[in-house]
């Protein structure tokens, strides 16, 4: 009688610090970098705006290219009428999901305002989508242009690194051009990306990788990491020595931490009603034992 009477109770102390241990586990979540500054640029010239029109101009083509960007992953248009006709694209990486796509241009104008100001002229890169615009005239900069570079301080030291680089550089500039302007791509521990202008052509677009990773390898060198940015595409590649980790896409990798916790409190959840079910089924038979 007493080790019926015990039982139920150390099962359900047992299953209390089980449950208990998964209330503390770490959800595992995959912390998005789409929506960090990557780098701005703003035209020194400023437009002169008494009566506000042009604010109110590039305001309307911020509006414009929100409410595509839940839609395409590029859009380019035009705001305005003469003289304060201002044109914007924007752009988001190849393998966002809409709803990320959507939530990454949305920043944007915010971002955009509050760094370039009145600048006739301006683009904002985040890591994962940008947007540019400039009012009619403004003078455009060659598509191959170098816009802005960033190389990592840290030297690879494991023989071999730069032809496993190049490696992967050579598949990245074949494959952007079938994979319609993006492409990603790993060799050995080198994990690299491309992306070109959505309305660049396929010849424009190969031209252009190949002036990027060119420009990577002299100005990055050995650096494990780096991210080259012309006019019309760019790059990025990185190191790991551990190997290339699994890379969640866009819209799955972000909902895991949600998907384990609903998971997780249903069996919690019918974990408890067990336990209260065997905690009656206990008191009743020892009613009866007694």
């Amino acid at each position: 009688m007493d080790f019926l009477s015990t039982k139920p109770l150390s099962l359900l102390y047992l299953t209390l610090v089980f449950l208990t241990g998964f209330a503390f586990f770490p959800s595992i979540k995959t912390a998005s970098d789409y929506f960090t500054l990557a780098y701005k640029g703003c035209a020194k010239q400023t437009f002169s705006d008494p009566n506000g029109v042009y604010s109110q101009t590039l305001s309307a083509l911020f509006t414009s290219l929100i409410s595509q960007s839940s839609k395409t992953k590029f859009f380019k248009t035009t705001s305005g009428q003469a003289q304060t006709t201002i044109s914007g694209l924007f752009q988001c990486r190849g393998d966002l999901s809409n709803v990320d796509c959507y939530t990454c241009i949305s920043k944007l104008p915010e971002i955009s305002n509050r760094l370039c100001g009145k600048s006739v002229a301006a683009r904002v890169q985040l890591l994962g989508c940008s947007i540019r615009y400039e009012i009619v005239g403004y003078q455009q900069i060659s598509g191959f242009d170098l816009l802005f570079k960033t190389c990592s301080s840290s030297r690879a030291t494991v023989n071999g690194f730069e032809q496993w680089r190049d490696s992967a550089f050579s598949a990245m500039e074949n494959g952007v051009v079938s994979g319609n302007g993006f492409y990603t791509t790993s060799y050995e521990s080198v994990y690299v990306l491309a992306q070109c202008e959505g309305d660049l052509s396929t010849g424009d677009c190969s031209q252009c990788v190949k002036t990027a990773v060119q420009k990577a390898q002299v100005e990055c060198g050995s650096s494990i990491s780096g991210r080259i940015y012309l006019h019309k595409c760019y790059i990025s590649y990185s190191y790991y020595p551990n190997g290339v980790p699994r890379k969640s896409s866009s819209g799955t990798g972000g909902n895991t931490g949600k998907t384990i916790a609903v998971v997780v409190g249903g069996a919690a959840g019918v974990g408890f009603v067990v336990i209260c079910l065997m905690f009656g089924r206990s008191l009743m038979k020892k009613r009866d034992d007694f």
